[in-house]
């Protein structure tokens, strides 16, 4: 942070009204050095003005001294330096006073109005003296010459350090509204660099349930059907060698495929991990939240997702468990958008998983509409058979498909409903917009 304001005065605080000691010396030493001047120049006022030589210092000593409070008091020492300009003396008062005056934040009318007395009584005082100049009388420089002098001088002795001190002061005002905006702009970074960490945070933990929602389908599938068919198996093993052979090589491929969808997704996983490793090295911790986020987007955009097409397939490999799925497809079929057939997918999907999951055995029926500007599907099953299935098996349930499905469902902005039926069974519908 900049240190301006309050954070510059307690950073480097003087005494009394300095900002700075060394502001302290250096107007302790102007007013020395304004003292002793005023002191000498008090030695020819006393003789001028008949009084004691003492006396006038004195009062040159404390005219001078009042330099001292120029910061906290400008335009004391400057009506200082006009009232003593008569008596010809003040002079460094009058020009460090005009300086620190037109520098200070006082408005601009006072400045040009005490700046104008100051320039009238420096030219009276000059016209007055060069024309009383002894030295004059023996040279003959015409009528132009005292006015000349005294207008040259009393600009002289008035312009410079007005214009100096006009500079200096709209020069510090310039650095201070810098610093301020620089202080605003730190702040507001900040609170941009908090905001961002809170919303790679957010994408972090929205990442991460996506990811556990795939992986929930694309694993919680294929186990299901895996310990269906080991069910089975145990059930055939001693009656039907040939049945539990089949069964087994089916709890094979279900492992086989189980597994490489698993390590495919990991894969995804870990060079993300990786990538977001390598960026921490190189950029801040926003950074890296956002790299990670990415990264963990990417995890599903670059494994190959389900889609329509493959509804066959997951049919038919319920079909083998044992389950008794009808299908029925109504409209022209069309392509849709990657995530709206993966999702459509993972809905029929989960409906079947739970079917093996609470109503083994049981007929399911499987319908899907394809309509002008959206796409249905919906999955019905009848109530399990009283006598349990040679296939049914008790599967762990963590409660999580259906909200998962609604979750997918939502996002794509449609419609999802799920429920017990009249008869006795479960019912899953869901509407995705086509677009």
């Amino acid at each position: 942070m900049t240190t301006t304001g309050e954070d510059s005065t307690t950073a480097q605080q003087g005494p009394w009204w300095w900002v700075r000691w060394r502001g302290a010396v250096l107007d302790v030493g102007l007013a020395s050095a304004s003292a002793v001047e005023c002191a000498f120049e008090g030695i020819r006022f006393a003789e001028d003005a008949g009084i004691p030589t003492a006396a006038g210092i004195v009062f040159g000593v404390l005219a001078g001294s009042v330099l001292v409070v120029r910061r906290k008091w400008p335009i004391a020492v400057v009506l200082v330096s006009i009232a003593i300009t008569p008596a010809q003396m003040g002079y460094l008062m009058g020009i460090v006073g005009l300086y620190t005056l037109a520098a200070s934040e006082l408005p601009r009318r006072i400045i040009g109005s005490l700046a104008g007395m100051s320039l009238v009584g420096m030219l009276i005082v000059m016209f007055v003296r060069v024309r009383q100049d002894p030295g004059r009388a023996d040279l003959d420089l015409g009528d132009w010459f005292v006015p000349f002098v005294s207008i040259t001088t009393a600009i002289g002795m008035t312009a410079p350090p007005l214009l100096l001190g006009l500079y200096v002061g709209a020069r510090r005002r310039l650095m201070e509204s810098l610093r301020e905006r620089a202080d605003s702009l730190e702040r507001e970074l900040q609170l941009l660099a908090e905001r961002a960490e809170e919303r790679a945070e957010w994408a972090r933990n929205e990442e991460r349930t996506r990811i556990a929602r795939e992986m929930h389908d694309v694993v919680a599938h294929r186990v299901s059907l895996m310990v269906v068919h080991a069910a089975a198996l145990q059930a055939v093993a001693r009656k039907d060698p040939e049945k539990a052979v089949k069964n087994a090589a089916l709890v094979g491929d279900m492992g086989r495929q189980a597994l490489t969808e698993l390590r495919e997704m990991l894969g995804v996983l870990r060079s993300g991990d990786g990538s977001g490793r390598r960026e921490r090295d190189a950029v801040p911790l926003v950074a890296v939240g956002v790299a990670a986020a990415a990264a963990a987007t990417r995890v599903v955009e670059e494994t190959d997702g389900p889609c329509l097409d493959d509804l066959d397939a997951l049919i038919g490999q319920s079909a083998a468990a044992g389950m008794v799925v009808d299908l029925s497809v109504e409209g022209d079929a069309r392509a849709y958008a990657a995530e709206i057939e993966q999702t459509a997918f993972r809905v029929v999907q989960e409906a079947l998983t739970n079917v093996h999951k609470h109503a083994a055995g049981a007929k399911t029926h499987v319908r899907l509409a394809h309509r002008v500007s959206e796409i249905a599907m919906q999955v019905e099953n009848e109530p399990p058979p009283e006598v349990p299935s040679p296939a049914s098996a008790r599967l762990p349930s963590g409660g999580n498909g259906l909200v998962g499905m609604k979750e997918r469902v939502s996002a794509l902005g449609g419609v999802f409903v799920s429920g017990p039926t009249d008869a006795g069974g479960f019912r899953v519908s869901a509407v995705i917009p086509a677009a």
